[in-house]
């Protein structure tokens, strides 16, 4: 017996027992504080469906936009081995231009002020 076989068996024999475990032991009859949509014990002040405010969604999307900046000029070092580490550096230019652009107008326009 090879050693990936033994861990597959070993990992669906621990996952099999683990679920009837839990089966086995859960509690099926829950009061009724558990079947409330309030655990807390306060009643609900106001609606829980509240709106985002847009700035939210807009901090949200610059994190991943400069995120994913990031995840893709990693690289960047290692393209001095190719054929025109020129070409390399200069789209990597056009791009940290063009994000520090949006940056600039996004702050120019008050799009980055948190209370109105």
């Amino acid at each position: 017996m090879n050693t990936i076989t033994l861990m597959l068996t070993t990992s669906l024999i621990l996952s099999i027992a683990l679920i009837t475990l839990n089966f086995w032991l859960t509690q099926t009859a829950p009061d009724s504080e558990k079947l409330s949509p309030y655990e807390c014990g306060f009643d609900p002040l106001g609606s829980a469906r509240l709106p985002f405010s847009i700035r939210f969604f807009l901090v949200a999307i610059m994190f991943l936009l400069f995120d994913l900046e990031i995840a893709l000029l990693l690289p960047l070092p290692w393209s001095t081995q190719l054929q025109s580490p020129t070409t390399t550096l200069a789209w990597t230019t056009i791009i940290l231009s063009m994000l520090t652009l949006g940056l600039i107008y996004e702050w120019t326009q008050g799009g980055l002020e948190w209370a109105e």
